[in-house]
């Protein structure tokens, strides 16, 4: 069987147009999550759980192809990010941050894999957080573009999509801040990055 690109396969769910906000409806989608607080630079249990996605993420893919012969590429790393204030996420006042870090699951990953990936993965790290799960992801109607450079300078982006973009369009906030992250920030510059921002919404009638 031909190896699965997800980013290819959904490519308008894993690509979005620079300097432009377009609507997409989103399906619902498994993933394997875990949560966590603070500012990711600096919180040990960010970069824990980062370890912990990846693990469970190629475990559950080496699995399916030897049970199966099918194959795919690990879909990219994605966030879903909030405050209880919303001018601290804009704000970049990352120690109040909240987050949900996740990487998609094929439909065709059966449970029975995902526990046994967890099983593997607890012989290299140790216990498993207490919030890994994996959990759909409901989102719907969403706006998305994508931001090139820095995480740090998304500010002037979400700042007008809050401000202009979604008053324009009669919308409201439909769930949290969505990151999906193309590019490998341990090897690409900050200035090169890649990172498609989502946000649900709802009409604000």
């Amino acid at each position: 069987m031909d190896k699965i690109d997800f980013k290819k396969k959904l490519s308008t769910l894993y690509s979005a147009a620079h300097g432009r906000f377009a609507a997409v409806d989103v399906p619902v989608m498994a993933f394997v999550k875990i949560d966590g607080k603070g500012d990711p630079n600096h919180d040990r249990a960010y970069k824990r759980a980062i370890e912990w996605l990846y693990s469970m993420s190629y475990a559950m893919k080496f699995a399916v192809r030897t049970q199966t012969g099918q194959d795919y590429v690990v879909p990219p790393l994605e966030g879903l990010w909030w405050a209880d204030n919303p001018d601290d996420f804009v704000g970049r006042r990352k120690h109040l941050w909240q987050w949900t870090m996740m990487i998609m699951v094929p439909d065709f990953v059966e449970r029975s894999v995902y526990d046994a990936a967890v099983a593997k993965s607890r012989e290299k790290l140790g216990e498993p957080p207490v919030s890994l799960r994996l959990e759909p992801l409901d989102e719907g109607q969403c706006l998305q573009t994508l931001h090139i450079g820095s995480y740090d300078d998304e500010g002037p982006t979400l700042t007008r999509l809050h401000h202009e973009i979604m008053p324009e369009r009669g919308l409201t906030f439909a769930g949290p801040h969505h990151e999906i992250y193309l590019s490998d920030a341990r090897k690409t510059p900050p200035q090169k990055l890649k990172t498609i921002l989502r946000q649900p919404v709802r009409s604000a009638g």
